[in-house]
């Protein structure tokens, strides 16, 4: 059986491809398929990118997953119920990978079929793009909610095990409520998203990865 250190290793490892390969690489690399003037122009000529960003957003999910599961047995000892919602965020946020992937091969789809009619019946694709795309905001805030949901209840069992500093814990409790406050919840109540304050938790995430990777599950924090 695994040490305690060495699944927290296994732990910390997970983060940190999480935080790079999940949380970060997907949005950068659709950027261009998204931005001015428009997915609807612009997805057709960036399919490659879209399609690596799904396949990349259900990593993520799997990832979120692995790491619930990898830190279960630690967790736990410090709080079932805290433990056992660990997993259960992460298999919901896998589900609105998926839905939020579906909508985006969509957009791609729309956009496809605007690009070979060679913008006829702009008007048509238009209002269809504004629906899908409508759709794609609502899905993409809503997946925010439970992931920024995730990483709060991941930072709070780190806290309660003592696994990682209190103060890497403590920030990084601070910082994923501020980022759920700012962004997803902000939208939901039809507030403009205030993107900045969502910036500190990348790197108070990587610190607590590469803690564990250093350190492992060490409990006498």
């Amino acid at each position: 059986m695994a040490s305690s250190k060495s699944v927290g290793r296994i732990t910390g490892s997970l983060l940190l491809a999480h935080l790079v390969g999940g949380l970060m690489l997907p949005y950068i690399i659709m950027q261009p398929a998204i931005a001015v003037p428009g997915f609807l122009e612009s997805a057709a000529a960036n399919a490659g990118r879209i399609r690596l960003g799904v396949l990349l957003f259900f990593m993520s999910g799997a990832i979120a997953i692995a790491v619930a599961l990898t830190a279960l047995p630690v967790f736990r000892r410090y709080g079932e119920r805290l433990a056992i919602l660990l997993v259960v965020l992460s298999a919901v946020n896998l589900a609105l990978h998926a839905v939020e992937s579906g909508v985006l091969l969509s957009m791609l789809s729309l956009s496809q079929n605007y690009a070979e009619r060679g913008g006829t019946d702009a008007a048509l694709f238009q209002g269809l793009g504004a629906v899908v795309g409508s759709t794609r905001r609502w899905a993409h805030f809503t997946h925010l909610l439970v992931v920024g949901s995730w990483i709060f209840t991941l930072f709070l069992g780190l806290w309660r095990s003592r696994t990682v500093p209190r103060l890497i814990a403590g920030l990084g409790m601070l910082a994923s409520a501020v980022q759920v406050m700012a962004v997803p919840v902000r939208a939901l109540l039809g507030l403009e998203v205030v993107t900045a304050l969502a910036v500190p938790l990348a790197p108070v995430y990587a610190a607590a990865a590469v803690w564990l990777m250093y350190k492992g599950f060490d409990e006498q924090q």
